[in-house]
């Protein structure tokens, strides 16, 4: 095993067994009985070491995604997402140092892993708008989706004695995606929908296929222009029917 694999697997059980998730450099140069030139030579600092700690013990989790985006739309995205979400919970749950460490504020730059997590995301979305699926764009759908699912791991893991109840992330997970799905998709009873709820779903899977496809018979500029109403479309229709809709 190689020095820099040595003291990331330290850190990383050093982390897990830590009681508020924190480690020090020291600690971690002493369980893998290297010197401090070492360990900064490197990761650069405490918070390099960290973010490849979080990297490290990430990777496995996100390699059953990476298998799966590989098969690029061979499943069905509205189920890959809702699997993605409860899986990701999951992970928190069993391995809440790291996860906690993963979305700290204090982590000046993102770790890779949180950056491929979300990608990962807005493809299924993408795909799921590719069927007429979303109500809204891919992207602003992958940043609500990510802001509730990171934020009900958080509340499992750092507030286990309030959260006492798992059943709240598939509730929150349900009625987040009623929000960014299609009425059809989620089953929901009332009134058919209506061209205005209609027409985000509709903006957001032409703009997904428009980019698919090399031979549109458009100009670049007008692929431009076409690509920024559709994205408009699909992102400010979303709230004005909501809106008019509750009159």
């Amino acid at each position: 095993m190689s020095t820099r694999a040595r003291i990331l697997e330290v850190a990383a059980r050093l982390v897990a067994e830590s009681p508020n998730g924190d480690v020090s450099t020291r600690a971690v140069c002493d369980a893998a009985q290297v010197g401090a030139p070492a360990l900064y030579r490197y990761f650069g600092d405490k918070e390099g070491l960290l973010s490849a700690v979080v990297d490290y013990g990430f990777d496995r989790y996100l390699e059953t995604k990476r298998q799966r985006a590989a098969e690029d739309g061979e499943d069905d995205p509205i189920e890959d997402l809702r699997k993605g979400w409860d899986s990701h919970v999951e992970f928190a749950l069993d391995n809440p140092n790291l996860y906690r460490l993963m979305y700290s504020p204090a982590m000046r730059t993102p770790p890779a892993a949180a950056l491929e997590s979300h990608e990962i995301l807005t493809r299924d979305l993408r795909r799921a708008a590719a069927d007429g699926k979303l109500r809204l764009a891919p992207e602003a759908a992958a940043q609500v989706v990510m802001s509730a699912n990171v934020g009900v791991a958080l509340m499992l893991v750092a507030r286990p004695s309030t959260f006492t109840d798992r059943d709240t992330s598939r509730r929150v997970r349900d009625s987040v995606h009623a929000t960014v799905f299609t009425p059809e998709v989620m089953a929901r009873s009332g009134p058919r929908a209506t061209a205005r709820t209609q027409l985000p779903a509709a903006a957001a899977q032409l703009n997904v296929l428009l980019g698919r496809s090399a031979e549109s018979g458009l100009s670049t500029a007008e692929v431009a222009l076409m690509t920024e109403w559709l994205r408009r479309l699909s992102t400010t229709s979303t709230t004005t029917t909501t809106s008019e809709d509750g009159e």
